[in-house]
């Protein structure tokens, strides 16, 4: 756990959150800020920076991630229907808490691309 990472205060319930799943190595709660009508970010609990920190020993922990997103998105009602999930890698790419995380966005029609054409 980083001492100063939101995410670990969370996970060490010193911030509140609104947590929607949780089990011995990850953590789910809905995003302050949604983008979408389901957007639940889902986060190890094992402190890693970005995707460029994963080690092969992560590889079962990033795993976890996924299936917790399939999961939430079934309880949500949204796995039939569609939803994305997304993880950002640095700051360039939109990632402003660096511990990694996915983000579960459901509810509704989502183009693609998601960014405008240049």
């Amino acid at each position: 756990m980083s001492g100063d990472c939101i995410f670990c205060k969370i996970i060490n319930r010193e911030i509140p959150a609104d947590i929607i799943f949780e089990n011995d190595d990850v953590l789910a709660f809905r995003d302050l800020n949604p983008v979408a009508s389901t957007h639940a970010l889902i986060i190890p609990k094992k402190h890693i920076g970005t995707i460029n920190d994963i080690n092969p020993e992560d590889a079962e922990l990033v795993g976890k991630l996924y299936l917790a997103a399939a999961e939430i998105a079934a309880v949500e009602g949204i796995a039939e229907q569609g939803y994305r999930v997304v993880m950002n890698c640095n700051k360039a790419a939109g990632q402003t808490v660096f511990h990694i995380h996915l983000h579960l966005l459901g509810g509704s029609e989502m183009g693609w691309p998601p960014w405008p054409a240049a």
